[in-house]
Parts: C-alpha cells; sequence; structure tokens
C-alpha cells in the first residue's frame, strides 16, 4: 500500500510539473531565494502571502503552533527538499493519513487558499528558504 502511494505521488508530481510547465534546474534544495526583481515576487511576496494563508498554522512568525504547524525555522523537512517539490507540497497539502503527519491535523492543499498561482508557492518557497 505504501509503494502504491509513493508511486501515486510521483505520478501526480510528474503531471503537474508538466502542466504548468515548472522546472527546477538547481539540484541545491537551498538555494538562495530570488529578489523577485522589485516589488512582485520573491521573497518578500513570498512572506506577505505567508502570513495571508499560513500564519493560522505555522505562526506568524513561522514558529509553528502546537498541535497545529511545525516550525519552519530550520526546518530539516524544508531543508531536504528541492524548490519544486516544496511548491508541489504545498500546492498537495498533507493529510492525517500522511504517516509524516506529526500534528493530526490535515494541511490542506495551498494552505486551504485555492487563488494561489504556482508562481506564488514559488514565491512562499523563496520566503521559507530565508528561514533556512
Amino acid at each position: 500500500m505504501k509503494r502504491t502511494k509513493w508511486l501515486m505521488f510521483l505520478a501526480v508530481f510528474a503531471l503537474v510539473v508538466a502542466a504548468c510547465g515548472y522546472s527546477d534546474t538547481s539540484s541545491n534544495t537551498t538555494a538562495a531565494p530570488s529578489d523577485g526583481g522589485g516589488d512582485v515576487g520573491g521573497a518578500a511576496h513570498g512572506q506577505e502571502l505567508f502570513k495571508s494563508t499560513c500564519t493560522g498554522c505555522h505562526g506568524q512568525n513561522a514558529e509553528g503552533i502546537d498541535g497545529l504547524g511545525t516550525d519552519m525555522h530550520d526546518n530539516e523537512f524544508i531543508q531536504s527538499q528541492s524548490n519544486a517539490d516544496l511548491i508541489v507540497f504545498i500546492a498537495v497539502g498533507r493529510s492525517t493519513t500522511d504517516p509524516d503527519n506529526t500534528t493530526g491535523v490535515d494541511m490542506p492543499p495551498k494552505g486551504g487558499n485555492s487563488s494561489l498561482t504556482d508562481s506564488d508557492l514559488a514565491d512562499i518557497v523563496d520566503y521559507l528558504r530565508t528561514l533556512q
């Protein structure tokens, strides 16, 4: 059963990447965040999106809230993922049935904000990289 879930995840991941045309050519999982080229995009925009979407579970300063969301600072999971993997993870979320769910609370797809675009998710990942 675990293998089937893993294969399904890989298949969905491949479809998402192919559909959105996103490519992460960097193998460095702790790549420096982009500056976004001004007021639009990048880590600053990602921080705004994080504060408006993710703070209910992960806290205003990404410090985590017990029983809801983990601390994002120096987070081993974030550090071990590529940018593309993190974008897919945030887009899909994590259910309570996932064995890696440590809180017992669903992380909804896109943190419950269905209006977030792939570009927005990339900016959130840029912000999370500043916390590492």
